[in-house]
Formats: structure tokens, C-alpha cells, sequence
């Protein structure tokens, strides 16, 4: 019984940055706390439909998760999960060890701001997580209180859908078509690593690190497919470029012809 209630609130800390609880709702309270501290480290509102928490089989599954577009962003979110699910690793002693996190399918949007500065919205959200985050210049210490040290052995990210939007992007001389500027792609499956290791890390901050290393790698993916693209819209207008150049020397070569052998 004495892991069970330590798993809860390894659980409840990990997610919430420990608080003390009426075991009745837990999922209740699981939901606000991470509504709460969503919001704290994202810098935009977050929301989420339920938490369910399985004792008896060391589960916590989180259900339609959602994050805001920060301010300077259009109304769209910036992302969300339909589901996550949480199984229980060591939690005999800190730091406790959470075996993995699956993240399933999440929906991701990556847009420029409005003003064309070229601001992503993710890297704004990313920024946001840095700003709160503490820095860390020496390891952890174990805490006797309700934000013990975890460590995520592994987080895994599945069929990530990413909307990329560079509407405002100003592509200079490329002039991307607007079709071109909008589109959709699904990531194949990625592991965001391991959290906290070796020593851990406080429970409060392990949920805004996982977003951030998510967001590290669809960042990541997201620039590599706005770089493709323009790379493909420079070669079609070099190839537009030497059509045209062609077409003139053609004309040359016609108007030399009719100067050489005259015309009719």
C-alpha cells in the first residue's frame, strides 16, 4: 500500500509539481494542476478534458490535451494531444523513475507571426519554457518534500500531424505560390529521450522539459521542410531564369538569321 499512494503522488508530482490531494479526486485535480502549471510555463492557455489515474495497473492516462497559439498568432492551437499515457517505472526510492511516456498523435501547428518578422509561434512557446525554467548548474538534491526527483526513461512521440503556414513569410524574390506555403506532413515516430537522468529532476519541471525536447525536434523538422521548399522554389527560378535567357538567344539567333540570309 506504501508504493501505491508513493506511486500517486510521484504521479500527481510529476505532472503538477506535487501538491497534497483527496485520493477520491485525483483526476480532478490532476487536470487543474496541469491546466495551472501548463499555463505557467507555456505562457498561453492550456487545457485539458480528463485525467485518469489507474492504480492497480500504474497508469495515468491524460485525454485531449490542448495549448493556445500565443499572443501574435492566429486563433488556431499550436498544439495538441488526444492522448498521453504515463507508465510507472521505480518508485521504490528518489529519484523515481517513470518507464515511458507516449505521447499519441499529436496535432502541431507552425506558423509565422502576423507581422512577418518571422517569429515561429513554437519557438515562442519554446522560449516561454526557458524563461521559467530554472537554470541547473549543479545537480539535484533529493526532497523530502512533495516535489521529489524523477527521472523519464523514455518519451515516444507517434504520428506527429504538422501543419506548417508561411503565409507571412517573406520568401524575397522566390515568391513562393500560396499553395506552396501551406501544407501538411506526418512525422514517423521519434523519441524525445530521456528526461532527468542521471540524477533526476524536480517533479514540477519535468512536464515543461518534455515539451521542450518535443519541440526542439518538430522545430527542427518543420525548418528542414521550409528549407526544402525553398530550395525547390530557388531551382525553378533559375530554370525560369535560363528558359528565359534561352527563348532570348533564340531570338538572336533568329533575328542574326534573317540579317545572314534575308527573308521573304
Amino acid at each position: 500500500m506504501k508504493k501505491v499512494l508513493i506511486a500517486i503522488v510521484v504521479f500527481v508530482a510529476l505532472l503538477i509539481g506535487g501538491i497534497v490531494f483527496l485520493l477520491g479526486s485525483a483526476g480532478d485535480l490532476i487536470k487543474q494542476q496541469v491546466e495551472t502549471q501548463g499555463t505557467r510555463y507555456l505562457g498561453t492557455s492550456v487545457t485539458l478534458a480528463s485525467a485518469e489515474l489507474a492504480i492497480t495497473e500504474g497508469k495515468l492516462t491524460l485525454s485531449d490535451f490542448n495549448v493556445a497559439n500565443p499572443s501574435g498568432f492566429s486563433e488556431q492551437s499550436a498544439f495538441s494531444f488526444s492522448s498521453v499515457a504515463v507508465d510507472i517505472g521505480q518508485v521504490s526510492e528518489e529519484p523515481y523513475t517513470v518507464q515511458t511516456i507516449s505521447v499519441n498523435a499529436p496535432e502541431v501547428l507552425y506558423e509565422v507571426d502576423a507581422k512577418g518578422k518571422g517569429k515561429g509561434n513554437l519557438l515562442v512557446l519554446k522560449d516561454n519554457i526557458q524563461q521559467v525554467l530554472p537554470k541547473r548548474s549543479a545537480p539535484a538534491k533529493p526532497s523530502a518534500g512533495p516535489n521529489p526527483l524523477v527521472i523519464v526513461d523514455d518519451v515516444q512521440i507517434t504520428k506527429v500531424k504538422l501543419k506548417l503556414n508561411f503565409e507571412q513569410l517573406d520568401t524575397g524574390e522566390f515568391n513562393l505560390p500560396v499553395d506552396q506555403r501551406t501544407y501538411d506532413i506526418t512525422l514517423p515516430t521519434f523519441s524525445a529521450g530521456a528526461i532527468g537522468q542521471p540524477n533526476g529532476l524536480p517533479a514540477d519541471q519535468v512536464g515543461a522539459a518534455i515539451v521542450e525536447k518535443m519541440l526542439d525536434n518538430i522545430i527542427a523538422q518543420a525548418k528542414n521542410e521550409a528549407e526544402k521548399r525553398l530550395k525547390d522554389a530557388a531551382k525553378a527560378k533559375a530554370k525560369e531564369k535560363l528558359d528565359e535567357k534561352k527563348q532570348e538567344l533564340e531570338e538572336k539567333a533568329k533575328s542574326k538569321l534573317k540579317d545572314l540570309l534575308g527573308s521573304e
